[in-house]
């Protein structure tokens, strides 16, 4: 390259030209490094993996009804997958929690056993505070010692109050400090309108969620603690020779139904948090405020079904699988990468309508190198109609180092002359 350099500057404009880019060289830095600032180019239709399979006939659309209607105050449902919203009415409303409260204890108390600050068979002593809860109980005794998963059972499948106080003290050394951690925790979640004054879930004025809220908590617990997610779905739970059903009769309703949470208070009316998995897909339903126990689990179901029925998640594209081949690097080691998402890309569409989704990526122009694997060298966009359904950042499959001072200034030239 360095021989074709210097016989082009043997012509005096060329050699002007070529000492104009190179002082451009010296100031690529930034550009380099940020190509989202750099002017965005749209590569062609992508086929996307779920299209309709070559010699089936092409199916009409499934219609998608309105949602069901249901007496509640306010509900909330969403792919667990994608956290795309299926249905909701007064979602942004708030609203008392009751006992919904625990799963935001069961958040902060298993974030506690993750990090190791506390382990399963650590015993809790009980103290007065914990024992003379009012409401749902699970009739641990003062001074008497529990372990902590066995007061974790307590607390989700008999929704006890007394264990979830204990179990608060255990973890924060008082209950206000640990209440203080669950705000802390919603704040970080994005739950940006709930607050909590007690850790069980009992009313005051300034405890309060909304079912958007609720469901990104539910969401949460799954995606980030899967191996305690097993005991929201246990049947009962003995203590003290006393047992305690789990009072999410849907658990019985139907088999597919895993978790996780019901809530009650005169103030509040009834309240259920439920999910479900059904071919892959599970959904997330958040229900408040409805007149009677019967009425929240109906309500929960004709959700949940709704759900299932009417849409589906389909993965298009697995992470570290290329979705661009070949695409042109300047001023790099390299001439051309590939692209890949670094996670799945999953998407949730109206049944029937998968043989409508088009893909479509959007790629700095020019890429410039240098390219490192963990930084985004484009978007992946994946549409129907007009509608946007989700956009993806694509990552290089490999690292393109900057190409030697001669390179870069010769691809300079090349991007001149385009």
């Amino acid at each position: 390259m360095t021989h074709v350099l210097r016989s082009l500057a043997h012509s005096a404009c060329l050699a002007a030209l070529l000492v104009c880019v190179g002082c451009s060289d010296s100031s690529e830095t930034p550009a380099a490094t940020d190509q989202s600032a750099a002017p965005q180019s749209t590569a062609g239709p992508i086929p996307v993996a779920v299209l309709t399979p070559a010699g089936t006939a092409a199916q009409t659309p499934i219609p998608i009804p309105a949602p069901p209607q249901v007496p509640v105050k306010g509900y909330f449902v969403i792919d667990y997958a994608t956290g795309s919203v299926l249905a909701a009415s007064n979602e942004n409303e708030r609203l008392e929690p009751a006992s919904l409260t625990k799963l935001m204890a069961a958040y902060g108390v298993f974030h506690a056993l993750k990090a190791g600050r506390i382990k399963l068979d650590d015993m809790v002593t009980i103290s007065a505070h914990a024992r003379n809860q009012d409401g749902s109980r699970m009739f641990v005794e003062v001074g008497t010692k529990v372990s902590v998963e066995n007061l974790i059972q307590g607390m989700i499948v008999q929704s006890g109050n007394d264990a979830t106080v204990a179990l608060a003290e255990h973890v924060a050394g008082s209950e206000p400090v640990f209440v203080d951690q669950m705000n802390q925790y919603a704040q970080q979640l994005g739950m940006s309108s709930s607050h909590f004054e007690n850790s069980p879930g009992m009313p005051g004025a300034q405890h309060y969620v909304t079912a958007r809220d609720t469901g990104l908590l539910a969401a949460a617990l799954i995606r980030d603690f899967p191996e305690y997610y097993k005991y929201y779905s246990q049947r009962e739970f003995t203590w003290n020779k006393i047992t305690q059903p789990n009072r999410n009769g849907l658990l019985d309703r139907d088999p597919t139904i895993d978790g996780l949470k019901t809530g009650h208070t005169e103030s509040a009316g009834y309240c259920l948090v439920s999910s479900g998995q059904r071919e892959g897909m599970r959904v997330i339903s958040v229900v408040m405020g409805a007149p009677s126990i019967r009425a929240r689990e109906d309500a929960s179901m004709a959700l949940i079904n709704y759900g299932f029925r009417f849409f589906e998640t389909r993965q298009l594209f697995s992470a570290g699988k290329s979705v661009l081949t070949g695409v042109r690097v300047w001023k790099g080691q390299e001439e051309q990468v590939d692209l890949a998402p670094n996670r799945d890309v999953i998407v949730t569409i109206p049944r029937g309508q998968e043989a409508t989704l088009v893909g479509a990526a959007d790629v700095a122009n020019p890429l410039v190198a240098p390219l490192d694997r963990g930084t985004a060298a484009g978007k992946l966009r994946v549409t129907r109609g007009t509608e946007l359904v989700g956009s993806y950042d694509l990552f290089p499959r490999t690292d393109v180092p900057a190409d030697g001072f001669f390179g870069r200034l010769w691809d300079d030239v090349l991007l001149w002359m385009e």
